[in-house]
C-alpha cells in the first residue's frame, strides 16, 4: 500500500468510520451486502478491511487481505483498538486530506467571503475558515465539536503504528 491508508469499514463500524474520515482517511462504509461483496471492493480499491466481525476477520485474513480486528463500545476504545491492531501488523497509518463525515469525498476550504450567503452571518462571524464537501456540499467549521474530536485526533498522533 502506498499514500494514504484507506478503508472499509463493516456496518457495525459506522461511527468509526466516520471519525476516520474526519481525521483525513478514506473510509468506506459498507452498511449492507454479503462480505464477499466487501472483500472484493478491499481488494480492487487496495482498502484495509475493518471489521468487529471475527469470522470476517479470520475469512478476510486467511485470504491475504489486510484486515484489523476492531474491539470496544466506545470511540475511544475503537480507536486504540484500531491503533494497537494496526502497530501489530505492522500498518503505517497515513491520513490524507479532509473528507466529508458524511459520504466520504474530499473537502475544500472556504473562508468568509465565500461561505456569505450559504450559513448564517453569525457563524461566517465566528470562525475564518470553512470547508465544503465537494459532491454533497455540506458545510464543516471549527465549532464545539472541533475541541472533543481534537482529543480523539491527538490519540490518532500520539499513539501511530510502530515502523514495520
Amino acid at each position: 500500500m502506498g499514500g494514504p491508508t484507506r478503508f472499509i469499514a463493516d456496518a457495525m463500524l459506522g461511527s468509526l468510520a466516520r471519525k476516520l474520515r474526519i481525521f483525513g482517511f478514506d473510509t468506506l462504509y459498507f452498511r449492507d451486502g454479503p462480505d464477499a461483496e466487501l472483500e472484493r471492493i478491499a481488494k480492487v480499491e487496495d482498502r484495509v478491511i475493518l471489521t468487529s466481525d471475527r469470522a470476517l476477520f479470520e475469512r478476510s485474513s486467511g485470504r491475504g487481505l489486510p484486515a484489523l480486528m476492531i474491539s470496544g463500545s466506545s470511540e475511544r476504545a475503537r480507536l486504540e483498538s484500531l491503533l494497537a491492531r494496526s502497530r501489530a501488523a505492522s500498518l503505517s497509518l497515513t491520513p490524507g486530506g479532509p473528507r466529508c463525515a458524511l459520504c466520504n469525498c474530499v473537502l475544500e476550504r472556504l473562508n468568509r467571503a465565500q461561505v456569505s450567503g450559504f450559513l448564517p452571518d453569525s457563524m461566517s462571524r465566528r470562525h475564518r475558515v470553512f470547508y465544503r464537501c465537494t459532491a454533497c456540499q455540506k458545510f464543516y467549521w471549527k465549532g464545539g465539536h472541533w475541541s472533543r474530536m481534537r482529543v480523539l485526533s491527538s490519540l490518532m498522533k500520539r499513539n501511530p503504528p510502530a515502523a514495520p
